[in-house]
């Protein structure tokens, strides 16, 4: 116990640290894409417009049904045969984003879908056009109802950026395994992997729970608060 807090950690932590940056990289990175694309299949999905739904709906069927190993493995081997040679970080940011995209679609349209359609009819009652009603009056319920699923989804890439390891992306996992095969210790330096990614989640859970509260509007947090109390 005394040769892990005052030799082991000392000593390798930092390298670890180093690890868990491209960690966040990676899982802050993939999830801004895989909002804006998630997004954007949602409605697409919603338009009516039967050109895109069927693509689309092809799209999240394929990504959220094969496993994220064998989408990164393809995107990283496959892509340079037909001249697209990506360095493994933005594969796996590609691979990703592509993957949680597909997933997050489905949170945003069960949310649009779950907003009053009597809102729109009013929207369109007093001259708003659909962008409008979308942008000011569906949008902004719609994502403070999907913030929780979201966040959930942030702290599973967190967990799930790892697999990139599996296509020579230097970030915490690889640093792990990088330092057993020096050090054949890896007992514990699995166990400061493993802290390393307990803190990344528990610091996202509360970063969720603390956005969710901002996005909530005063009248609600009052009924909660009361809810609480008694």
């Amino acid at each position: 116990m005394y040769d892990f807090f005052f030799v082991l950690i000392p000593e390798h932590f930092p390298y670890l640290l180093q690890g868990a940056v491209v960690t966040l990289e990676l899982s802050v990175l993939s999830m801004a894409l895989g909002i804006v694309l998630g997004l954007v299949i949602a409605l697409g999905r919603l338009s009516g417009q039967w050109w895109l739904e069927w693509p689309l709906r092809a799209y999240v069927e394929v990504w959220r049904d094969v496993p994220l190993i064998v989408q990164l493995l393809v995107i990283y081997f496959t892509l340079p045969t037909i001249g697209i040679v990506l360095p493994g970080f933005w594969a796996g940011i590609l691979g990703l984003s592509l993957n949680m995209g597909a997933y997050l679609s489905e949170v945003f349209r069960a949310a649009i879908q779950s907003i009053d359609p009597g809102q729109r009819e009013a929207g369109l009652s007093i001259g708003m056009s659909r962008t409008m009603i979308y942008s000011r009056v569906i949008l902004p319920q719609a994502l403070r109802i999907a913030i929780p699923t979201v966040g959930g989804y942030f702290i599973s890439l967190l967990k799930d950026s790892s697999l990139v390891s599996f296509i020579a992306v230097n970030e915490l996992l690889r640093h792990g395994s990088i330092l057993i095969n020096n050090t054949f210790r890896s007992m514990e330096i699995y166990m400061m992997v493993a802290i390393i990614y307990f803190v990344m989640s528990f610091v996202a859970s509360r970063l969720v729970i603390r956005v969710e509260h901002l996005l909530t509007p005063e009248h609600q947090r009052a009924t909660v608060r009361a809810r609480a109390g008694a």
